[in-house]
């Protein structure tokens, strides 16, 4: 028996193309959703302004892609399907800067490799200019032929993975491959609206997309691929510093979904998905989201090419950014900022102009919907406790509820209806008093509040109020602990952290990388009410914590920063703690379920709803309040049927 491995027997040789190009192809093609991905983005790239997709049986058998771009001339078909071979880079500043899409060199020479591939392009107007080069999953044949076709180029694949059965028996079954094309096209056409796109399979229609020269031509492409709730329950944004721009469209907390399905993020138009984002997202949803939900959103960012790095994935779904931490701060101070503007408010002109331009794509019922919001540069624009008090009826009516208020809770007149102020809940839960004058004022022409006028109370829990569309239901624990949680929040903001020296220091063992984090950021901590020392060559000592995380696992808390701050040049973990544990005892000061509140009481608690930050969810990502319009009432009852 020979002792020789297999390793010493062999010696090392230059790999045959055929060889080399299929080994690509496991990088490239995974399965016929990365094979459009590939050709597509080619598309992009030669200025096409009109793709259409055809497949048959999931891609599996067949895949088309036409466009009407620049085209290859005959010159250069011979080298097209080569490997390594591309228009797109010639040095390394190009590589340090691409803004091209498709230019990995390989991928047409991968994919032919396991397909019978056939691809015919035209540089000229006239179709008799056209030229036809052929592969069928073997070394690359050079021979050019003459074939009619018009400006632009079509790529036909057909039978993926016949030469590689091994790789062919993962396809899974044809609706399955079929999700997974429809996903790279949203993904696709989202990133280009100003491209005209067509999706056939089983020579049936699936996607029909024209072209987009305006804004409402854009909000109906989102709403047809996206559905029509995702527009009705998102803000759209476009921010500017700093030499980045986001821009896009980001769902609202009560519009989110099980999986993490509907995320888009597009980086100087590639389509992305990095950590350092992802991070940056999740923090500014973090107190408003459900648990175990997902946010949507479709966002654009645009910067310097320069100062990114796409190539660092085989995927191209990863990207390295040169500032980390100045692009995760922009991102989450942006989406927190829109997120926290947003009160409620009637829906207003352009609102309804929404609806209508997303009427005739989808036109599921939606009967219980949270009310319309104020985009949130519109967030200011009323004023709606100086509004009721304009007229004499308003004044009246905000008199006295503020009256009743104050006689019952003297203590707390100075956080009324201030922005960040709240209902406190006292002692007496069995207080039954109400007021006998009208929930609504008397027709004077002045507005109704976004959130209106409390009529009633249901089993002790929810408020019942009538809006000037209809009625809306709150849920009076959950919108005052919101309320109660702002307001302490601010209260913490703006005064000095209370830290708390440790009598015995939290000695910790610290590889060198996090030593040096805790070095370079010793001032980040301390603003956090945290200080670190060196205790040693691998040791660190945490001397100082804040007084509210006093019982807090101190070492698991450092940890996490340092992880945090290595990775995304920022931590939040302190806030986040301190966040838990305000939101705690905003729970607990909260009103409870079952105290019977007087109408001065309820309405002093949507008043206060109309000026707080995020107040359509409570601490926990719950929604605070719904609305109920009277076309949705009328449906319910078949009133005009």
């Amino acid at each position: 028996m020979s002792t020789v491995s297999v390793d010493q027997q062999r010696r090392i040789q230059v790999l045959p193309p055929r060889l080399a190009n299929q080994i690509a192809a496991g990088e490239v093609v995974e399965r016929p959703s990365s094979v459009i991905k590939e050709l597509v983005e080619n598309a992009i790239d030669a200025g096409a302004r009109r793709i259409d997709i055809e497949l048959e049986a999931g891609g599996a058998r067949l895949i088309r892609v036409r466009d009407n771009g620049r085209g290859i001339g005959h010159d250069d078909l011979p080298l097209a399907l080569s490997r390594h071979a591309t228009s797109k880079i010639e040095s390394l500043s190009d590589l340090e800067g691409v803004q091209s899409l498709g230019f990995r060199g390989e991928a047409l020479a991968a994919i032919s490799s396991v397909s019978r591939l056939e691809l015919f392009s035209n540089t000229y107007d006239d179709t008799s200019q056209a030229w036809r080069v052929t592969a069928e999953g073997r070394d690359m044949q050079s021979s050019v032929t003459p074939a009619p076709h018009p400006r632009g180029t079509s790529v036909t694949v057909r039978d993926l993975f016949f030469n590689t059965p091994a790789r062919r028996k993962f396809l899974r079954t044809e609706k399955t491959e079929l999700n997974h094309v429809e996903e790279v096209f949203r993904r696709l056409a989202l990133s280009r609206f100003d491209i005209g796109w067509s999706l056939r399979h089983n020579q049936k229609p699936v996607h029909q997309l024209g072209p987009c020269d305006s804004e409402l031509a854009g909000e109906q492409r989102i709403a047809a691929l996206l559905g029509r709730e995702f527009l009705k329950n998102a803000l759209h944004i476009d921010i500017e510093a700093t030499g980045l721009r986001l821009s896009g469209w980001v769902g609202l907390p009560t519009h989110t979904r099980a999986q993490a399905d509907q995320q888009y993020f597009f980086v100087n138009g590639r389509v992305i998905r990095d950590r350092l984002v992802a991070h940056a997202v999740r923090q500014a949803y973090r107190d408003v989201l459900f648990h175990g939900r997902h946010p949507v959103f479709v966002l654009y960012l645009e910067l310097d090419p320069a100062v990114v790095d796409v190539n660092v994935h085989p995927t191209k779904h990863e990207v390295r950014f040169r500032d980390g931490r100045l692009v995760h701060d922009f991102l989450f101070s942006s989406l927190h900022k829109a997120l926290a503007d947003v009160r409620p408010a009637e829906r207003d002109s352009q609102d309804q102009e929404a609806d209508a331009r997303t009427s005739d794509v989808d036109t599921a019922p939606d009967w219980q919907q949270q009310a319309m919001l104020l985009r949130p540069e519109q967030s200011g624009s009323r004023d709606w406790s100086a509004s009721a008090s304009s007229q004499p009826a308003g004044e009246h009516r905000v008199r006295e509820f503020m009256a009743g208020y104050r006689a019952l809770h003297p203590e707390h007149e100075a956080s009324l209806l201030t922005p960040g102020g709240g209902v406190p809940a006292p002692e007496d839960s069995s207080s039954s008093r109400t007021a006998s004058s009208p929930s609504m004022p008397e027709d004077t022409g002045t507005e109704t509040p976004p959130l209106g006028y409390a009529v009633a109370q249901l089993h002790g829990v929810y408020i019942l109020s009538q809006t000037e569309r209809g009625m809306v239901v709150v849920d009076m624990h959950a919108a005052h602990e919101r309320i109660t949680y702002e307001r302490m929040k601010q209260q913490w903001l703006s005064g000095q952290l209370q830290a708390q020296p440790l009598l015995v220091p939290v000695s910790m063992a610290a590889a060198a990388p996090q030593l040096e984090v805790a070095e370079q950021e010793a001032e980040a901590f301390e603003r956090l009410g945290v200080v670190l020392e060196p205790g040693g060559p691998e040791t660190l000592l945490v001397r100082q914590v804040p007084a509210l995380l006093g019982k807090a696992d101190v070492e698991s808390l450092v940890r996490d920063m340092l992880v945090e701050l290595e990775r995304f040049g920022r931590s939040d973990r302190i806030e986040a703690h301190l966040n838990e544990i305000l939101s705690t005892m905003a729970c607990h000061g909260s009103i409870r379920a079952n105290r019977r509140l007087t109408l001065p009481e309820m309405n002093a608690l949507l008043r206060d709803m109309e000026h707080t930050e995020r107040s359509g969810q409570c601490n926990h990502g719950r929604p605070t309040w719904t609305e109920l319009s009277m076309t949705q009432l009328d449906k319910l009852f078949l009133r005009g049927q």
